[in-house]
């Protein structure tokens, strides 16, 4: 699992002007069973894939905490959420809360979430590989591919299951 790991990052390069293009095309004329069909693939991906021998994610970059999200871990916590934003996070670019730093925190040696049971939606719903809308998120869908191995493998999957053809012009070029 390590080896494909550490040749993700590669691999997402190697297959960013590809996965690009077919997004692209994906969110122009999403078919009716995308989502249909992405639950399929994200299921039996998951069937196989045990998060807890990776935790890439966790190690290399960080959800967004919505302010639900700080007032729910900060009680578990028994902080008040401006303690917890002050210990753990901080404002990017775009004045959302993320971690200070990576790995997170919360991950301990053994890769389980010291606080899972509240964790943030983002790391919920994380590889977003199931979500309603599949399209809308191509972006963060190309982000994750690099550092998760199910992410990469569903979206391999899913362009063997839905290629997006080619147009051809009149001489078929």
């Amino acid at each position: 699992m390590q080896e494909f790991i550490d040749q993700l990052p590669k691999l997402a390069k190697d297959k960013e002007n590809e996965n690009k293009k077919y997004f692209a095309k994906l969110k122009k004329k999403p078919p009716k069973h995308l989502d249909t069909l992405m639950q399929e693939l994200h299921e039996e991906e998951f069937k196989k894939t045990d998060c807890l021998e990776c935790a890439n994610c966790c190690k290399t970059t960080g959800p967004l905490f919505t302010d639900n999200d700080v007032d729910r871990i900060a009680k578990h916590l028994k902080m008040k959420s401006f303690q917890f934003e002050e210990q753990y996070l901080k404002k990017d670019e775009d004045g959302d809360f993320v971690l200070q730093e990576t790995p997170c925190a919360f991950l301990a040696a053994d890769n389980y979430c010291l606080i899972y049971d509240v964790r943030p939606k983002g790391c919920r719903e994380y590889p977003h590989t199931d979500r309603k809308k599949f399209h809308q998120i191509s972006n963060l869908t190309l982000q994750n591919i690099a550092m998760c191995p199910a992410a990469y493998n569903i979206v391999e999957k899913m362009k063997a299951a839905l290629p997006m053809e080619h147009k051809t012009n009149k001489r078929g070029q």
